[in-house]
């Protein structure tokens, strides 16, 4: 079977510099993939590309063997392209459940004739919108929350509920931008049992970026390897961990790619 998600040779400039340099990997159904690197590695880019935030790469990407190339930034995600972001990309000033509610709103198949005369079916989906927002607090475990304002959420809860507004979306895909930037250890460790219960429940093909090696350990399954914008090594988290070319990669420092093991 063709993977799900395929990046065939992508570079990426930005002037002189060459944030990607000729990027290939696969990414199976079903499966986490993590994409790890050093600051500067070219992480991110990987993703806006993906994304379409940056449409001006080289090369290919393929998700579900269709080409992605010459489609905008809402086409991908229509076709279940979801992603979070390494800097948080809530509405602090609306409460945790409206965050849930806009991208269900923002997909909605009502017109605008339908919301002024408040009919039926418009009546029946806002219905159906709140149970499936509130059935996603109560997932990512912020029933409780549903009325505070995202911004007053500790920065632990803030990564959960980016983690449930990108669900809401079904996707078939999930990106995750640095899931664990600002967490302690022990929401860490709640992040991975969650990233595991939304692979087991949701059936979702998550690529993860982060800095984190114990999260990147635990919960994928194959992971990549970039460095200067290239591909340096890929293999399961074990084979990762003892590569010598990676350890070099994170300033010789074995520690920070410390044991750990796929979920």
């Amino acid at each position: 079977m063709a993977p799900l998600l395929q990046a065939d040779t992508v570079s990426m400039s930005f002037g002189g510099v060459h944030a990607l340099s000729g990027v290939s990997f696969e990414l199976h159904r079903g499966e986490t993939l993590g994409l790890i690197g050093p600051n500067g590695a070219g992480k991110t880019t990987m993703f806006n590309c993906i994304t379409g935030v940056l449409p001006s790469y080289r090369g290919h990407i393929y998700y579900d063997d269709r080409d992605l190339r010459n489609l905008k930034p809402h086409q991908r995600a229509r076709l279940k392209i979801a992603r979070t972001f390494q800097n948080l990309e809530l509405f602090d000033e609306l409460s945790a459940l409206d965050n849930l509610l806009l991208p269900l709103e923002a997909f909605s198949q009502r017109g605008v004739i339908g919301d002024l005369l408040r009919l039926p079916r418009t009546v029946f989906d806002e219905r159906q919108a709140q149970e499936k927002a509130r059935a996603m607090l109560h997932f990512i475990n912020l029933g409780d929350c549903a009325d505070t304002p995202a911004g007053d959420l500790p920065v632990g809860l803030q990564r959960r509920l980016e983690v449930g507004r990108a669900l809401s979306l079904e996707p078939r895909l999930l990106l995750l931008d640095e899931p664990g930037a600002g967490l302690d250890a022990r929401e860490t460790a709640e992040l991975a049992r969650l990233l595991a219960s939304v692979r087991a429940r949701f059936k979702v093909t998550m690529l993860i970026v982060d800095h984190d090696m114990a999260l990147i350990m635990r919960i994928c399954n194959r992971i990549y390897v970039l460095d200067n914008g290239q591909v340096i090594a890929e293999g399961s988290p074990e084979q990762i961990r003892d590569d010598p070319q990676v350890v070099r990669a994170y300033l010789g420092e074995a520690p920070a790619i410390a044991a750990g093991g796929a979920g």
